[in-house]
């Protein structure tokens, strides 16, 4: 009896702790250290091969975001949050998403200098597709539709079952993250980014957009995965419970986020119109 009693209690210690282990996943760690290598690269020794003598120089803060970004790309893929994701919870899977679109992107785009990008719009073909895409309509309706479409249990599933699927599946997701992001943080003058009131009316839209997402999920009366169903139980939480935390995540994610942006934006606009309606500024600038 005591052999049983102590059976459970590892069996328990072992399915609650075991998520807690950072596995070692080569093809992630040697890609996003090239990723982040070749960014170093080329806005420090080789700059010059991509850098005009009038481009200004790629400052601090732009390195700190961009390595901070590929930083808080690797936590959310790898160690307890990926095992959380892919083996136990639903909700904690709905945080990764959150952070690899609504985090990783905008740290990403605020660290990339100007003159860095260029080169990857040289092609005329290639200028008018990003004109395109980025346009904050474009852009709204690829990014909600990639995310709604992969939240479909027949995606999602086949994403959680099939390795090279998952990871298509986060590629689609940080690359329309960036789409998305790119109206109001584009680094690029022959792609600018839209006025500040587009920008606010963007940003109040995008806050509301997944709403209807996290209806179906939150207010679901059944679980909608049935991966998490047979998943181990960890914590004493139920599928459906776990479901619904999920969609709560989603939904104060996103205010979280974009509140803040909003309101920088509002701010950014605020004091650009105060600068350029005081005659000291209009004088100063002539």
């Amino acid at each position: 009896m005591l052999n049983s009693a102590n059976n459970v209690l590892k069996s328990y210690s072992t399915q609650d702790t075991g998520w807690l282990y950072w596995h070692w996943h080569p093809d992630l760690y040697s890609g996003l250290l090239i990723f982040l290598g070749i960014y170093l690269l080329f806005v420090g020794p080789f700059s010059h091969l991509v850098k005009s003598e009038d481009d200004p120089p790629v400052n601090g803060m732009q390195v700190f975001s961009f390595s901070v970004g590929c930083v808080v790309m690797l936590f959310a893929l790898t160690g307890p949050l990926h095992e959380l994701s892919d083996k136990y919870l639903f909700s904690a899977h709905m945080a990764q998403h959150i952070i690899l679109t609504l985090v990783v992107p905008p740290l990403l785009l605020l660290g990339v200098p100007i003159w860095l990008l260029r080169p990857a719009i040289k092609s005329a073909l290639i200028l008018g597709a990003v004109k395109i895409i980025t346009k904050p309509l474009v852009a709204f309706l690829i990014f909600n539709g990639v995310f709604i479409v992969w939240h479909f249990p027949l995606f999602y599933e086949g994403a959680l079952e099939s390795h090279p699927l998952h990871i298509a599946e986060h590629l689609f997701f940080m690359a329309t993250a960036v789409i998305l992001w790119w109206p109001v943080l584009s680094p690029l003058q022959e792609v600018p980014r839209i006025s500040y009131p587009a920008q606010l009316l963007y940003l109040v839209i995008l806050s509301i957009s997944q709403t209807p997402l996290f209806g179906v999920i939150t207010f679901s009366n059944s679980p909608m995965y049935s991966f998490y169903v047979e998943a181990p139980r960890i914590w004493n939480i139920t599928a459906l419970a776990d479901q619904q935390t999920g969609g709560i995540v989603m939904k104060l994610s996103w205010i979280a986020i974009f509140l803040p942006a909003i309101c920088i934006v509002f701010l950014r606009w605020y004091y650009r119109e105060e600068s350029e309606g005081r005659p000291e500024f209009r004088t100063s600038s002539l």
